[in-house]
């Protein structure tokens, strides 16, 4: 009889995980409610996944590193992983790959638990926030294209000011892509050179239910925003909707189309505001011409009575004198007449100093609204874009490359299939 080769115990175990490791963990998950929930060494986590219905449980086990929300005993999640059996102590567990709770209750558990512990880090401070630049020249935006977010935000934005650049980073705002995506959309734009970087970034979605706001939620996408190099702006959902995003925020909006609102003022706001300077101009030069105008009044009356008053003394020391004081008397009404005079030409001089403007204003009104870039669009122009920014020479494209033509009343993406010499325009 021939005798079965052996193999050593670590052989056999590798075995054992390499067959172990066949099981397709990507396309199933596995739910099931937190026990025995423990964290060893600040960085080993163990727990035992039970079933709610029969008395089994599955050991699992992962690093602190890959935890993106608090857990505790009791709480209903959703774990992917693939099993294997540690050649160490013979014992088999999951290797768990993500976790993320399930249901109201487990959510807004973690969602609180989480919540308390940035709270106590100080990331909430609303010391650490910073104000938004008062007319910024570009922003990004991080949400999905095909969300009506993205729609309501680019229209409020194009209404109130228009001229801002709008570098869109496109990403999903919910289910298992949505929170590496969007923290790759901050690093994006913090890695970006400073000329090129935003202003501002604004980070907004729809309303949803908890779980469809789960990746606000998640502490990396938190810590993300708190990290951001350029003030941040959330919009997320409807008004009474609550992120743990909309708190780390530098400014909360309550939704898509406020987030826009908080970035500009409107133009007739704007145009108000110029229009009441200018009243206030005005009020403050009106002001001024009174108050010259009552102190010649009151200097032109005090040396009247003065002159008048010695006269009348000089008149009754001597009636010989009287021809004299005539005449000083013609010399003093010719000096009045010409300090009228003068204040007559100040305030023509304020007139049409004021007129002109007023005129200059208006001038200046017509030359900004002849520089809309809305207006050029409307006259059949586009602006293409490509991934670098706005093209401005064709030389340096590519057959195939993708662009993006911004029209007046919206844009469209196309591919270059083919590039020819200057032509005329007419």
């Amino acid at each position: 009889m021939t005798e079965q080769p052996a193999i050593s115990v670590s052989q056999f175990l590798g075995l054992v995980n390499q067959t172990l490791r066949t099981i397709p963990s990507e396309t199933f998950a596995i739910e099931g409610e937190v026990a025995d929930f423990r964290i060893s060494q600040g960085k080993w986590i163990n727990f035992d996944l039970k079933d709610e219905e029969v008395e089994v449980k599955v050991p699992c086990f992962m690093t602190t590193f890959q935890l993106g929300m608090p857990l505790e005993s009791g709480m209903r999640v959703r774990v992917t992983g693939y099993p294997k059996v540690f050649e160490r102590f013979g014992k088999f567990s999951l290797n768990v790959e993500s976790v993320v709770p399930v249901g109201e209750g487990a959510l807004a558990k973690a969602y609180l638990l989480l919540k308390a512990k940035l709270t106590a880090e100080g990331i909430f401070d609303t010391a650490r926030k910073r104000t938004l630049p008062k007319f910024p020249r570009s922003v990004g935006l991080i949400t999905s294209r095909e969300a009506a977010a993205y729609g309501d935000f680019l229209r409020i934005l194009g209404n109130r000011t228009g001229g801002i650049t709008v570098l869109h980073a496109n990403v999903h705002v919910q289910g298992q892509y949505a929170v590496e995506e969007i923290c790759e959309a901050f690093a994006m734009f913090n890695r970006l050179p400073v000329p090129d970087r935003p202003d501002m970034i604004v980070l907004t979605r729809g309303g949803g239910s908890l779980e469809d706001l789960h990746a606000f939620n998640d502490e990396r996408v938190v810590r993300a925003v708190f990290s951001s190099l350029v003030p941040v702006v959330v919009g997320v959902g409807h008004e009474r909707d609550e992120s743990l995003c909309d708190f780390v925020a530098d400014v909360r909006a309550s939704t898509p189309s406020n987030a826009a609102e908080c970035l500009c003022a409107d133009r007739r706001d704007l145009l108000q505001h110029v229009m009441h300077i200018e009243d206030r101009m005005t009020d403050r030069v009106m002001n001024r011409l009174q108050q010259f105008h009552m102190r010649v009044e009151r200097s032109t009356m005090l040396f009247e009575r003065t002159f008048i008053g010695v006269g009348n003394r000089l008149q009754a020391a001597t009636k010989g004198l009287s021809h004299s004081f005539d005449r000083f008397r013609l010399s003093l009404v010719a000096t009045r007449e010409h300090i009228q005079r003068r204040e007559h030409a100040n305030e023509q001089r304020y007139c049409l100093t004021l007129e002109r403007s007023t005129s200059r204003l208006a001038t200046l009104e017509r030359v900004l609204e002849s520089m809309n870039p809305v207006r050029v669009l409307e006259r059949g122009y586009a602006i293409a874009r490509n991934a670098k920014g706005i093209v401005q020479d064709p030389a340096g494209l590519a057959v195939g490359e993708r662009l993006s033509l911004q029209f007046a009343k919206g844009s469209v993406d196309t591919e270059i299939i083919g590039q020819r010499k200057q032509e005329k325009l007419l």
